[in-house]
């Protein structure tokens, strides 16, 4: 499944959250690292749903960048 990541940068760092899957977030020093971590988050949070008989959200968010 491909799921569509939010990245915005911070006071300091980066912050990454999948709008998708409310509650998985991630926190990074650089884009390269939130990116990794938002793949674990991501892996986690599946996981996590699938162990406790919940059923996985399918991806529907869309990222699109707009010019102006």
């Amino acid at each position: 499944m491909r799921y569509a990541v939010v990245i915005e940068k911070a006071d300091g760092n980066y912050s990454a959250y999948v709008p998708d899957l409310p509650g998985c977030i991630a926190t990074g020093d650089s884009v390269a690292e939130v990116e990794v971590e938002i793949r674990e988050a991501i892996r986690f949070h599946l996981d996590g749903l699938r162990e406790d008989g919940l059923p996985v959200p399918a991806p529907t968010s869309l990222a699109e960048y707009i010019e102006t």
